[in-house]
């Protein structure tokens, strides 16, 4: 099948593209010395991850507990979950650390407390804000050493402290960003010391994000990076600076149902369940920007997704009825978890379709629990 003979809305992944990306960022924290932890959320896809794990990842992070046992299915056997501990997973963390490495994070002495009740030698990480102001423990609070005692003391295993810093993607240049990953990293690095100070092991140092770790210069001191978007990046990753457009893995095919010449617009199959309502960066904003033709080559300099509702977005140009375009998301993570399979391409030809394992239900999903171990 070519491209074009699609149905659509289709989420096209070009299989080029992609193996360029995992490998520049792989290149890139071998460069810098750290070892690479994928964040799969963006993808959510098996194939995805076993690239990258081929490429050098050593181990990757979740957002889900779905995404844990999906992976976990898979053969994955270094998963943390960077997300707050959600107490009714309980039961799903104690199955998940019997059977793999399986780090949950901890900022809050009530999470602790609920951990340390399980009679489990349960491996967790403890969350540092450095600058985000999200969640997790500033980095330069006195709570930090307090917790981490009490994790000891606790009988759980410390094994790091990780950060994300998702305040770079509201830097304004690139040389802004570069100062926000110093920022981190020595405010990581100031973690790992406060720690050994009061003799305790920090275990690994962890930072995050796909705009630091395309053009961070310097990571001393830290051991592994976890950026997500870069598998695939998006319209915002260009306009930060990550990456240019021919390095977008994701884009979506779309066809136009609806012209009106007097308006001078037309209605595509791409509304908010396809593109999201992610507004992204540009001012006045849209959902998405449209390419030339569907080569995907360049963008088309005045064509965007002006608004969108469920299923029907609008173009601010009057394409013919039936006409396929071609569309770069603002945000490839949130379009993604709008689809249920990437169709997955080389130029104009599909190649295969790989499932994207969105479910919040593990049965409905087709994706089983861990098998129990012997007693």
């Amino acid at each position: 099948m070519l491209l074009e003979d699609l149905p659509t809305p289709s989420l096209l992944l070009d299989l080029d593209i992609l193996e360029s990306n995992i490998q520049f960022m792989q290149d890139r924290a071998d460069t810098l010395g750290v070892r690479m932890r994928p964040h799969v959320k963006t993808h959510k896809c098996v194939e995805i991850g076993e690239l990258q794990r081929s490429a050098g990842a050593r181990g990757i992070t979740v957002s889900t507990i779905e995404e844990a046992f999906t992976f976990a299915n898979a053969g994955f056997d270094d998963i943390l979950w960077a997300f707050p501990m959600i107490p009714s997973r309980l039961n799903d963390v104690i199955q998940l650390s019997r059977q793999i490495e399986f780090g949950v994070a901890v900022e809050s002495e009530a999470t602790l407390e609920l951990l340390s009740t399980t009679g489990e030698a349960l491996s967790v990480w403890i969350e540092i804000d450095c600058g985000y102001g999200r969640s997790g423990v500033p980095y330069e609070s006195e709570t930090l050493v307090r917790l981490a005692q009490k994790i000891i003391a606790a009988g759980l295993k410390l094994k790091g402290c990780f950060t994300h810093g998702g305040h770079t993607y509201k830097a304004d240049n690139s040389r802004q960003i570069i100062e926000l990953a110093e920022d981190g990293r020595c405010a990581m690095v100031s973690v790992g010391d406060r720690l050994r100070s009061a003799g305790i092991d920090p275990g690994l140092l962890s930072v995050g994000s796909t705009p630091e770790m395309s053009i961070v210069e310097n990571l001393e001191g830290i051991d592994e990076a976890r950026p997500g978007n870069y598998s695939l990046f998006d319209y915002s990753q260009i306009h930060l600076g990550s990456c240019r457009v021919e390095r977008c893995a994701a884009t979506v095919l779309s066809t136009v149902v609806s012209a009106n010449e007097a308006r001078a617009k037309s209605i595509a199959d791409c509304g908010a369940l396809v593109l999201s309502k992610d507004l992204g960066p540009d001012t006045p904003p849209h959902y998405g920007r449209v390419f030339e033709d569907l080569s995907g080559e360049r963008l088309h300099p005045d064509i965007h997704v002006s608004s969108v509702s469920q299923e029907h977005g609008t173009l601010t140009t009057n394409y013919p009825v039936g006409t396929k375009i071609r569309i770069l998301p603002n945000h490839s993570c949130l379009t993604v978890a709008q689809f249920d399979h990437f169709q997955v391409i080389r130029g104009n030809e599909v190649l295969d379709r790989w499932q994207i394992k969105r479910s919040r239900d593990l049965e409905a999903a087709g994706t089983s629990r861990l098998p129990k171990t012997s007693e």
